[in-house]
């Protein structure tokens, strides 16, 4: 691996386009002297916003064209079957192609997912891609997946999940043996339907440290490194923690407003309330990793702004740095081969 990190970026995709992914690029950046990144889009569209910015390209930050849009209601297969020189599809095939080392978008997930699995492939091992994402806890964060990319699984994938979960944490938190549990309805060993069940008798076979079954509260105040679920449950839990949030963030905004002396309370309470809202700004952990690919693809959320953007490709960073690919197929080598 090369010292310069190359990183493409779909600047046409999520809600706001290249006026968010320019400045999260800039401040990316100026933070990595390794980085360089790739901006992949309209030319005419980029220019634009390129002067809109009195930014010039340079070294450290070329353009490369994409003349199609996949829209963020657009089908995944015709995204991938039609599209061929949209921006996400362009930005997928620098990696496959070697011209960048990781790409990052806050497009369509389900087009990206599929324009990613169809262009990088699978690692051995793997019949399909995660989504996997850091989250506040207790103790610090923890990785959860599958996010919501496999709607049902059988045991052997949670057990696959469970394995480049654990690789990934390995890798980017310098964790030695990170702590592995599955999602459950409870800590029980006879709770859980028959996939889970199955999927830990597989997990107790690995040298895994698989930690037992976690529940749903355990996901923000246990102290496991790695949680493992299908990608209904996954997605379900993951967007009723978001609606948590917002429901508490306005509850005490409300609160607050009722009255001059709560009004006061506010006040004398801000440093509280500006450390709660930095605990739980999604911001911070915007960048969700595709994991199982041959090549390293991080799906910014849509509505991300310039620095949860920057997040994300710090997150891209990070993974080129570890070979994360390369760690999880070692892995996975490791644990299949047992099976043969």
């Amino acid at each position: 691996m090369s010292d310069r990190i190359t990183v493409a970026l779909d600047t046409m995709g999520g809600d706001t386009g290249p006026d968010v992914v320019l400045p999260a690029a800039l401040k990316a950046l100026n933070k990595c002297e390794r980085l360089h990144v790739i901006l992949v889009g309209q030319e005419e569209v980029l220019a634009a916003t390129l002067k809109k910015y009195s930014v010039e390209l340079n070294d450290r930050m070329t353009m490369y064209p994409a003349n199609e849009i996949v829209t963020m209601d657009e089908s995944p297969v015709l995204a991938l079957r039609k599209k061929k020189d949209s921006s996400m599809r362009v930005s997928v095939n620098l990696v496959d192609e070697g011209i960048a080392d990781a790409c990052v978008s806050a497009g369509n997930t389900g087009a990206l997912m599929a324009i990613s699995r169809f262009v990088l492939k699978m690692l051995p091992g793997i019949d399909r891609p995660a989504i996997i994402s850091r989250l506040p806890s207790a103790s610090g964060h923890t990785y959860m997946l599958d996010l919501g990319a496999n709607v049902d699984s059988s045991a052997e994938h949670l057990r696959g999940f469970a394995i480049m979960g654990s690789e990934l944490a390995c890798a980017v938190e310098n964790i030695k043996a990170p702590s592995v549990a599955l999602l459950n309805i409870g800590e029980e060993d006879i709770k859980g339907n028959e996939q889970v069940r199955e999927a830990a008798r597989l997990l107790t076979e690995t040298d895994l440290n698989y930690a037992g079954f976690a529940e749903g509260d355990d996901i923000f105040l246990g102290d496991f490194d790695v949680i493992v679920c299908d990608g209904f449950v996954g997605n379900i839990a993951l967007k009723s923690s978001e609606g948590v949030a917002k429901l508490v963030t306005t509850t005490l905004k409300e609160a607050f407003e009722q009255s001059i002396f709560t009004r006061t309370a506010a006040l004398l309470a801000l440093p509280v309330l500006k450390s709660f809202k930095k605990a739980f700004d999604p911001g911070r952990y915007n960048g969700a990793s595709l994991l199982g690919l041959r090549g390293i693809v991080i799906k910014s959320h849509g509505s991300a702004d310039a620095p949860a953007f920057a997040n994300a490709i710090d997150i891209a960073v990070r993974e080129v740095e570890k070979q994360v690919p390369q760690a999880v197929s070692s892995k996975l080598e490791k644990v299949l081969s047992k099976d043969r």
